[in-house]
């Protein structure tokens, strides 16, 4: 597989667990209410700790499908036909 195919694989599996930890760690309940702000939104998301657990597990993942498809594992132009 060529660089440019690697590169998707990984930004797609880095948005899938960045989207599935965003959530996580959340706290909701704000000492000071502001007019015209979402009640709902927290008031620290921890968006570099988030990143740098997302990039950890991507790469993790990242590391173990690319071992399966250089070892020919998991190759889908196989299963496909």
């Amino acid at each position: 597989m060529s660089y440019t195919g690697l590169a998707i694989i990984y930004i797609i599996i880095w948005w899938v667990i960045f989207f599935a930890i965003l959530p996580i760690d959340v706290n909701r309940s704000k000492p000071i209410k502001i007019e015209g702000e979402d009640p709902g939104s927290p008031e620290n998301p921890k968006m570099l700790k988030k990143f740098l657990y997302c990039t950890g597990i991507t790469t993790i993942i990242f590391i173990i499908i690319y071992l399966l498809m250089k070892f020919e594992y998991l190759n889908l132009r196989n299963i496909i036909t």
